[in-house]
Protein backbone atom coordinates (compact mmCIF):
# COMPACT_ATOMS: atom_id res chain seq x y z
CA UNK A 1 0.00 0.00 0.00
CA UNK A 2 1.45 3.35 -1.07
CA UNK A 3 0.18 6.81 -0.12
CA UNK A 4 0.43 9.91 -2.26
CA UNK A 5 0.05 13.34 -0.65
CA UNK A 6 -0.57 16.43 -2.77
CA UNK A 7 -2.19 19.84 -2.65
CA UNK A 8 -5.73 19.76 -4.10
CA UNK A 9 -6.24 22.34 -6.85
CA UNK A 10 -8.34 25.38 -6.06
CA UNK A 11 -8.09 25.07 -2.26
CA UNK A 12 -5.86 27.82 -0.82
CA UNK A 13 -4.22 27.87 2.59
CA UNK A 14 -6.60 29.63 4.99
CA UNK A 15 -6.81 30.90 8.56
CA UNK A 16 -9.06 29.01 10.94
CA UNK A 17 -11.36 30.51 13.58
CA UNK A 18 -8.73 29.77 16.27
CA UNK A 19 -5.99 31.66 14.33
CA UNK A 20 -4.23 28.62 12.90
CA UNK A 21 -3.31 28.01 9.27
CA UNK A 22 -5.05 25.15 7.47
CA UNK A 23 -3.15 23.62 4.55
CA UNK A 24 -5.47 21.52 2.35
CA UNK A 25 -4.05 18.11 1.42
CA UNK A 26 -5.28 15.21 -0.70
CA UNK A 27 -4.32 11.71 0.45
CA UNK A 28 -4.53 8.93 -2.13
CA UNK A 29 -3.89 5.19 -1.92
CA UNK A 30 -2.65 3.13 -4.83
CA UNK A 31 -6.01 1.29 -4.80
CA UNK A 32 -7.71 4.53 -5.88
CA UNK A 33 -9.17 5.62 -2.53
CA UNK A 34 -8.78 9.40 -2.07
CA UNK A 35 -9.68 11.75 0.76
CA UNK A 36 -9.19 15.47 1.33
CA UNK A 37 -8.03 16.72 4.72
CA UNK A 38 -6.11 19.64 6.21
CA UNK A 39 -2.84 20.05 8.06
CA UNK A 40 -3.41 22.70 10.72
CA UNK A 41 -0.45 24.64 12.06
CA UNK A 42 -0.04 27.29 14.72
CA UNK A 43 1.47 30.52 13.43
CA UNK A 44 4.80 29.56 15.05
CA UNK A 45 4.72 26.11 13.42
CA UNK A 46 3.96 27.72 10.05
CA UNK A 47 6.91 30.11 10.49
CA UNK A 48 9.26 27.21 11.27
CA UNK A 49 7.99 25.24 8.27
CA UNK A 50 8.40 28.31 6.06
CA UNK A 51 11.98 28.80 7.26
CA UNK A 52 12.81 25.12 6.74
CA UNK A 53 11.42 25.21 3.20
CA UNK A 54 13.38 28.39 2.42
CA UNK A 55 16.59 26.72 3.63
CA UNK A 56 15.85 23.57 1.61
CA UNK A 57 15.24 25.66 -1.53
CA UNK A 58 18.36 27.79 -1.06
CA UNK A 59 20.65 27.52 -4.05
CA UNK A 60 17.90 26.27 -6.35
CA UNK A 61 17.03 28.49 -9.30
CA UNK A 62 13.86 30.49 -8.77
CA UNK A 63 11.21 29.45 -11.31
CA UNK A 64 9.54 32.29 -13.25
CA UNK A 65 6.15 31.54 -11.64
CA UNK A 66 7.54 31.53 -8.08
CA UNK A 67 5.69 33.67 -5.53
CA UNK A 68 7.22 37.02 -4.58
CA UNK A 69 8.42 35.78 -1.19
CA UNK A 70 10.59 33.11 -2.84
CA UNK A 71 12.24 35.69 -5.09
CA UNK A 72 12.89 38.27 -2.39
CA UNK A 73 13.98 36.21 0.65
CA UNK A 74 16.23 33.56 -0.82
CA UNK A 75 19.44 33.63 1.22
CA UNK A 76 22.23 31.27 2.07
CA UNK A 77 22.12 29.39 5.36
CA UNK A 78 24.98 31.54 6.56
CA UNK A 79 22.79 34.64 6.52
CA UNK A 80 19.45 33.18 7.66
CA UNK A 81 18.94 32.59 11.37
CA UNK A 82 15.98 31.40 13.42
CA UNK A 83 15.84 33.06 16.82
CA UNK A 84 13.92 31.23 19.54
CA UNK A 85 11.67 28.20 19.32
CA UNK A 86 7.92 27.84 19.58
Amino acid sequence: MTWTIERPPGRPVRRTADNRLAVPLRLSLTDGHTTDTELTLTLAEAEHLHAALCRALDGEPTPPAAPDCRQSVQASSGTAHIIGRA
